[in-house]
């Protein structure tokens, strides 16, 4: 799977970007870097359960087993202390990445209800996409009965793009079903 977005990438969306753009080199032309999967759990620092089960979940989805993220400073408001795990994240590279992607924007996408696109000004002035999933169950490798509470997570994608209009045309050229605003 992550073979045929990645020669989707070099073979149809490279010449598109470098005919829109005006790139006079091929190394120009923006890609996708990294993805990352991220993961916030309130609940881990009473709930030994939801750490384990979101660790299991997020590793099943993005096909590597993701890190325990734990608090810096505590906090007496939240009842945290240094170093409870506050969350779970994952760094997807080249082929995970291209996999991730794939079955992202062709699979998980468009099996939330009433989808109508992702947002097109989730970018943050450099070129990176930023995109929030309310629950896992959209993930086909997910069963609903498996699952003791839904989660949401973020999803950020990485790019070489130097504007946010370039990191938008490469993710639409790839696939990503931007709503029309």
């Amino acid at each position: 799977m992550a073979e045929q977005l990645k020669a989707f990438y070099t073979e149809k969306v490279t010449p598109k970007l470098i005919e829109q753009f005006g790139y006079s080199n091929v190394h120009q032309v923006p890609k996708v870097l990294k993805v990352t999967v991220n993961r916030g759990l309130g609940e881990a620092s009473q709930n030994a359960k939801a750490l384990e089960s979101s660790l299991s979940e997020v590793a099943l989805i993005t096909g590597q087993r993701p890190v325990v993220t734990r608090a810096k400073k505590a906090i007496a408001g939240f009842k945290i202390r240094e170093g409870m795990p506050v969350g779970v994240m994952v760094t997807l590279r080249s082929e995970r990445m291209y996999a991730f992607l794939n079955r992202l924007i062709n699979l998980a996408l468009p099996r939330i209800r009433d989808f109508r696109g992702v947002s097109p000004k989730s970018f943050d002035g450099r070129g990176n996409y930023t995109l929030g999933i309310r629950e896992q169950l959209i993930f086909p490798e997910i069963e609903y009965d498996s699952i003791e509470q839904i989660r949401g997570m973020d999803v950020t994608v990485v790019t070489s793009a130097n504007t946010d209009e370039e990191g938008r045309a490469l993710l639409k050229e790839l696939g990503m079903p931007f709503r029309d605003n």
